[in-house]
């Protein structure tokens, strides 16, 4: 069972981090996914792994896959990297800022900000 295998810590940690909605997020990965030319289908908006975000954020703790787990990791220590141990809000400049948005990270935004989180 995949509650077991995910840690209180990653769990927490990565509902902390993730300080975007799923609604703010998918819209964000739609935005981004959008072009002059061309337009994703919106269930196909946006780089995979913010896709996978989003889709976490819409799931129970017993849901999760070991996919899941793996991106969690991922976006968590993607946003420690860049972010540092305790982040405050940011502008940073647009290419890195829609980095972290894409996996749904906004720096502008307070950590532990995300109303999904329940």
């Amino acid at each position: 069972m995949a509650e077991d295998k995910v840690s209180d810590e990653l769990w927490n940690e990565f509902h902390v981090l993730v300080n975007m909605t799923s609604r703010e997020l998918n819209d964000w990965l739609r935005t981004e996914a959008a072009g002059e030319d061309t337009e994703a289908l919106p269930d196909q908006a946006g780089r995979s792994l913010g896709q996978r975000v989003a889709a976490i954020l819409a799931k129970r703790r017993s849901d999760l896959t070991d996919d899941d787990i793996q991106a969690m990791t991922k976006v968590v220590d993607t946003v420690r990297r860049e972010r540092g141990e305790e982040p405050e809000p940011t502008a940073g400049d647009d290419k890195w800022r829609r980095k972290l948005m894409d996996i749904g990270h906004d720096p502008l935004k307070p950590v532990g900000a995300n109303p999904d989180v329940t």
